[in-house]
This record gives structure tokens, C-alpha cells and sequence, in this order.
């Protein structure tokens, strides 16, 4: 029968995206804790001794691997259609947080949701 084909379908592509979104928040959080740890090393190395400042700190630009970029590009298509929920002008962990939680709810317990009803037959 084609039912429990499709929920199965539907249960992997709901564990999929849960696994893309949790992912892509912990290298968000991962990059962030870095980050801060540069720019408090510059601003300790700024209010050091004269001639100590590192002026490169922060500055170089960011190498991310091709799976670090494939996970971004989907959970930014992912998190497309939540785009307006949030301001812009919002914190960046908000952003973020708010982000994966609709992606994970919708995507993570919607499709698990759906995929239940084509195990029962509808």
C-alpha cells in the first residue's frame, strides 16, 4: 500500500530537517562563542601596554567548509517562509532561536504529525 511508503517518507524528511536545524544552530552558537573569544582578546589587547594591539583580530574573513555553507543554504531555505516573524532589528540569538524552534515545530513535528495520519490510513 502507498500509505505507510509516504510516511515514511514524511518521517525521514521530518528527522532530516530536525537534524539540519539542530545543526545549524550549533555551529550558529559554535562560530558566536568564538567570536567573543576574539573580541575580548582584542579588547584586552587594546587596553594593554602600548605597541600590543592586534589589529588583525576579527578582521580576516571567515573559511567555512562546503558543509558548514550546504547546511546554512538549507536551513536558510528552510527558515524562509519565517522570515517576517522576527524584526531585523532584533537580537541576532533571537533571530536564530526563534528560527530553529518554527523550523523544528512546523517542519519537525508537522511532518511527523502528518506522516502518523498516513500510517493510519487517514
Amino acid at each position: 500500500m502507498l500509505f505507510p511508503f509516504i510516511a515514511r517518507i514524511l518521517r525521514l524528511a521530518s528527522i532530516v530537517i530536525c537534524a539540519i536545524a539542530v545543526i545549524y544552530f550549533a555551529a550558529f552558537a559554535l562560530d558566536q562563542s568564538s567570536s567573543a573569544s576574539t573580541h575580548q582578546q582584542a579588547e584586552v589587547g587594546a587596553a594593554g601596554p602600548p605597541g600590543t594591539t592586534s589589529e588583525s583580530a576579527g578582521t580576516r574573513p571567515k573559511q567555512e567548509s562546503g558543509v558548514h555553507e550546504a547546511i546554512d543554504e538549507a536551513f536558510a531555505k528552510l527558515a524562509s517562509p519565517f522570515s517576517g516573524v522576527i524584526s531585523s532589528g532584533s537580537d541576532e540569538w533571537t533571530i536564530h532561536i526563534v528560527d530553529t524552534l518554527l523550523v523544528l515545530v512546523v517542519y519537525g513535528f508537522g511532518l511527523a504529525f502528518i506522516a502518523r495520519l498516513f500510517k493510519l490510513g487517514l
